[in-house]
């Protein structure tokens, strides 16, 4: 899909399809209104028939409008005139793609310089619908034998003000960024187990590095991985014939010798549970639980595209989690990188044992805060839903942080207590940490785990169990969130230094 900016006037521009926005009680902006003077009246006469109010999310499709050189005009409902927010906009945004691609044209022009959005200045505004019409475009077909027909939309023009025009072109370079790291994430999320295992994660990053200029990967197998004591690592993979690995990505944008920011994902290829087995219905999804990962490979593409002037280290902590033989079981104690004993209670608990070794292993970098990411409980679904990740960590400023840029990049994050109280349903009477604790506060209980490996540094925790992927029916796939939270976060880094 291609962005272009153009501050030509709206009846004038030459498209299969002009998009105008029309607020409730079907007025029109300034924009709106030169075009219907151009076309002599016919838009607002068709809107005085009743057939669009303009509540957010509406269309009507208007064809051979005269006096004006698009093919269609597309008109959409924005709602209430400075009323409409970030979700209504994407509402909007998403209606007007919907018909959009199942037209004939191949391009189409916004002209929705006149939409106000609370709490949103132009640059937000215009990156908000970029984003949208591009993540809308995503296919995942690549084992269906029949393919859909593709949309033959190809390109978009955003028409905007003269004074706006570098705004709007940042805001298509960042959004156009993010929804590739985006796509690509979904891409990893979407496929199927046995092609997305441990090390084929490992070569995408790999892939990555060969198509972006500055990028280290390296790849510590689990013989490395025995050789620095991950015993919480290992305790996971050793259960599956697919060899585990911790991939280490490197990317030096900015000055030399500058601490680095560092992002970690869980990446559980499959995960049956291990011994402790999860229960058969719904388990085909269990692929979704390298989403954390993903994420961070995503977030780490949309970083290369813009070239950030930042230092950033991406941790994926890859694994299989599978019952077999060899497979560790419920009371078994292990050692972990850092030393600490662990009795693992529920093998089901895997992720908080491949993270805890990858944050010790992340010490070594110096990192001035790390994010770890990860699908990591269904207790956080049962507090927070679909809509919203789960926020833990140890320091308030990078907390702060993390929950403004979920909020500027409408991929939000709420905050959870980590309170001293809760570290205590994680005593064992044989070990130094138990790798569960108990049926209550179970998204909270998995923080404590953690951070219990992230005292060296400034840490923050997304559980992303309830955004990483959309369950069950037509609809399933995985969303590619947060990558937009966490190029946000890396974007805002950038502004502050």
């Amino acid at each position: 899909m291609e962005f272009v900016v153009k501050n030509t006037k709206a009846a004038a521009a030459k498209t299969a399809t002009l998009v105008l926005p029309v607020n409730e009680n079907q007025q029109l902006g300034p924009v709106a209104q030169s075009v219907d003077q151009a076309s002599g009246g016919v838009i607002s006469t068709i809107l005085k028939r009743g057939d669009l109010s303009g509540k957010p999310g509406q269309t009507l499709l208007l064809h051979s409008v005269p006096g004006l050189k698009a093919e269609r005009v597309l008109l959409v409902g924005t709602g209430k005139a400075g009323e409409l927010d970030a979700r209504q906009w994407r509402k909007a945004a998403g209606a007007a793609l919907g018909v959009i691609k199942g037209l004939g044209g191949s391009d189409a022009t916004f002209a929705v310089q006149d939409v106000q959005v609370k709490d949103r200045d132009t640059y937000a505004r215009a990156r908000m619908l970029v984003e949208v019409l591009a993540d809308g475009q995503y296919l995942f077909e690549q084992f269906k034998s029949k393919k859909n027909e593709a949309s033959k939309l190809g390109k978009i023009t955003l028409l905007c003000d003269k004074a706006d025009q570098a705004q709007v072109e940042q805001a298509i370079r960042h959004a156009a960024a993010i929804t590739a790291g985006m796509s690509f994430a979904r891409d990893l999320g979407n496929l199927p187990p046995n092609v997305c295992h441990p090390n084929y994660v490992a070569d995408q990053a790999r892939q990555l590095g060969k198509t972006f200029k500055g990028l280290k990967v390296e790849v510590l197998d689990e013989k490395k991985l025995r050789e620095l004591g991950a015993g919480a690592f290992l305790a996971v993979s050793q259960g599956s014939a697919q060899p585990g690995c911790i991939v280490v990505m490197q990317y030096n944008g900015g000055r030399k010798g500058e601490q680095p920011y560092a992002l970690v994902g869980k990446g559980i290829t499959f995960d049956t549970g291990g011994i402790s087995l999860k229960p058969g219905q719904g388990m085909d999804e269990m692929k979704y639980d390298m989403c954390g990962a993903a994420s961070v490979l995503g977030t780490f593409r949309a970083a290369l595209e813009l070239q950030l002037p930042i230092n950033l280290v991406g941790l994926l902590a890859c694994a299989e989690n599978m019952p077999s033989g060899n497979a560790t079981r419920p009371g078994d104690i292990v050692t972990t990188m850092s030393g600490q004993t662990v009795e693992i209670l529920n093998t089901d608990a895997e992720g908080r044992l491949v993270l805890c070794d990858t944050l010790t292993y992340a010490e070594r970098f110096k990192p001035r805060a790390v994010i770890d990411v990860a699908t990591l409980t269904g207790a956080c679904i049962v507090a927070l839903g679909s809509q919203t990740s789960g926020l833990l960590g140890n320091n308030d400023e990078l907390l702060q942080q993390v929950l403004g840029a979920g909020q500027k990049a409408d991929d939000r994050a709420w905050q959870l207590p980590l309170f001293d109280e809760y570290q205590e349903q994680l005593d064992s009477p044989f070990a130094d940490i138990a790798n569960i604790g108990g049926p209550k506060a179970g998204t909270i209980t998995a923080a404590c785990f953690l951070s219990r490996f992230a005292k060296e540094f400034a840490w923050a925790h997304l559980d992303v169990a309830g955004t990483a992927w959309i369950s069950g029916g037509k609809e399933k796939g995985a969303t590619g969130r947060p990558v937009p939270l966490l190029t946000q976060y890396l974007l805002d880094r950038v502004e502050q230094a």
